[in-house]
């Protein structure tokens, strides 16, 4: 295995200390296949001399790039791979196809045998590309549930949970995984959490969703309270930057409020809930912008459903949620 030093561990003893035996195939199939598309993605992007459009548009009515359908398609081929993957969906294809009725474009690989486990992938191929074309950071988001299909009705949190369960005994959990690929295996930092309020030095907040200020009094005054109090602007457009920034950093707070001008863009499925249970695994929180509830408490009945989104540091979403959400004034 070699050597490790801090909180710096291979990928395989980590999967295998966290672990119970009844998932296995997590550990040794499920999450190296994907973690080896997230690599065919990266291979991708950097071969791609330009990013256009192909002309067609994904079911949500959003216009795809060529980047959109090639990372697409490395998330699937991969998938084919790994037998206890039974279906998935995505949000450039957003509806459950079983995966083992796909095709993949390697002839050289034989059919998988299934094991007795079993699970759905929900995933966002490349969520950022409405920034890839100038060079910003981007990222694949990747839901694993514990079951077959996830629709009809599906409830958040205790799908959710079960996958939670898996990995307990440790702080970060599966979820936030930093990889380092290195020629004979992947290394990850297992010590991913937000910063003690008391120990925080640079705060730092990201306003998705800004042109919502214009019509919420709420929301530019907890802007202008932020600017006020000196945080520093983190945000470039993409949930998975701006989320990564938080994480490295151990601070931060993102809010992506809606209004009546400005509808929700972040679909549950593919982007809140992943998202959301990365954040809970650090030590965060993840709340609706609407209500200030748990993200992983909701419940979803369709792919397309959308929602507001607050996450971060517990203390600074307990702020916005106080002043956005309830509306108390800001002293």
């Amino acid at each position: 295995m070699g050597q490790e030093s801090g909180a710096y561990r291979a990928l395989d003893a980590h999967l295998d200390s966290i672990l119970p035996p009844e998932r296995q195939t997590l550990g040794n199939s499920v999450i190296p296949t994907l973690l080896s598309s997230i690599g065919c993605i990266s291979t991708i992007l950097r071969h791609a001399h330009s990013v256009s459009q192909v002309g067609s548009s994904n079911a949500f009515g959003d216009e795809q790039l060529n980047v959109d359908v090639l990372c697409e398609k490395a998330v699937r081929d991969a998938l084919t791979q790994c037998p206890s993957i039974v279906t998935a969906s995505s949000e450039e294809d957003p509806v459950e196809r079983p995966v083992q009725g796909e095709t993949t474009t390697d002839k050289s690989q034989s059919p998988p045998q299934r094991s007795g486990e079993t699970y759905t992938i929900a995933f966002d191929p490349l969520d950022g590309s409405s920034i890839i074309a100038a060079n910003w950071t981007i990222g694949t988001i990747i839901g694993i549930w514990t079951v077959t299909r996830l629709f009809t009705k599906i409830h958040a949190k205790a799908r959710s949970r079960r996958f939670l369960a898996f990995a307990d005994r440790e702080p970060v959990q599966l979820s936030p995984f930093v990889c380092r690929n290195g020629r004979r295996k992947v290394i990850l930092n297992t010590d991913i959490r937000f910063t003690p309020e008391a120990s925080v030095k640079t705060r730092y907040f990201a306003p998705a969703n800004l042109r919502a200020a214009a019509s919420d009094s709420k929301y530019l005054a907890l802007v202008n309270h932020h600017i006020k109090e000196q945080y520093t602007l983190r945000y470039s457009g993409g949930l998975v930057p701006d989320v990564v920034h938080m994480l490295v950093k151990g601070h931060g707070v993102f809010i992506n409020p809606v209004s009546k001008a400005s509808k929700p863009k972040l679909r549950k499925l593919y982007e809140l809930f992943p998202v959301a249970l990365v954040i809970e695994c650090a030590g965060g929180k993840a709340v609706n912008a609407d209500d200030g509830e748990p993200v992983l408490n909701q419940e979803v009945a369709d792919v397309e459903e959308r929602g507001g989104f607050v996450c971060g540091t517990s203390e600074e979403v307990d702020f916005v949620v106080k002043t956005l959400v309830r509306g108390e004034s800001i002293s």
